[in-house]
């Protein structure tokens, strides 16, 4: 049985032009995705997919494999991650029983570490899960969470809420946006990832910044240059 790493990196990204291999501390962001993966010792291939030339090349002097280029019809701004590793599982494994598991990591994730892919798959397994993937907590209590109304005011989304203690409420998780092991099965079947049938790795939260935005990426500079001065 083998696992299989594939690391979606489509050339379209409009927010931050060239996103997936913009340079971030002295080398393309997408080299960090591909060094963890490999660093993890888990995979048997790591595989980038891509409709991008310069991508592809890029990736491959970084060590990872272009088995195939993207279809168009997956590389647009609505094409959801299941879809596109569904794809890369069917375009480059001809027998889906030698497969294990496959993880997805995205391409602008560079905090990722391979500590924690290597822990997610270990859950994956003894957990019975369909899939693992990376959350973090919120630094703040989403119960107490409120919103800006049309006229200026404030009110909670759950005014109940207002006078229990922070340290009283529950702890709520979210999305890392490293990586999302899953069974092949899962993958192909297009099943959802934030269910029941998931578990998850907990990750410290200086080790997680979602990078959308340009004001995100300055973040995830800072955040990373303190992290190498630690």
């Amino acid at each position: 049985m083998k696992n299989i790493c594939i690391i979606p990196a489509r050339g379209g990204s409009k927010r931050i032009p060239r996103k997936n291999i913009k340079p971030f501390m002295g080398k393309p962001i997408i080299a960090y995705s591909i060094e963890a993966a490999l660093q993890s010792g888990l995979f048997d291939e790591v595989m980038v997919s891509t409709d991008d030339e310069e991508i592809a090349s890029i990736a491959k002097s970084y060590g990872a494999e272009i088995p195939f280029m993207r279809p168009k019809e997956l590389s647009d701004d609505h094409t959801a991650t299941i879809p596109v590793i569904a794809h890369a599982i069917g375009a480059s494994v001809h027998d889906i029983n030698e497969v294990e598991a496959v993880c997805c990591i995205y391409a602008t994730a560079p905090f990722v570490q391979a500590r924690y892919i290597q822990e997610a798959y270990q859950k994956l397994l003894t957990c019975k899960a369909q899939y693992c993937f990376s959350t973090t907590s919120f630094p703040f209590p989403i119960q107490r969470a409120i919103r800006l109304t049309k006229e200026d005011r404030v009110e909670m989304f759950s005014p109940e809420n207002f006078a229990i203690r922070s340290q009283d409420l529950e702890e709520a998780y979210h999305d890392a946006g490293q990586f999302y092991w899953g069974t092949p099965e899962a993958w192909l079947e297009g099943k959802i990832i934030f269910a029941p049938h998931s578990s998850a790795v907990l990750l410290p939260r200086h080790l997680v910044q979602d990078i959308d935005t340009p004001e995100d990426w300055t973040r995830a500079e800072f955040m990373f240059k303190a992290l190498v001065l630690s």
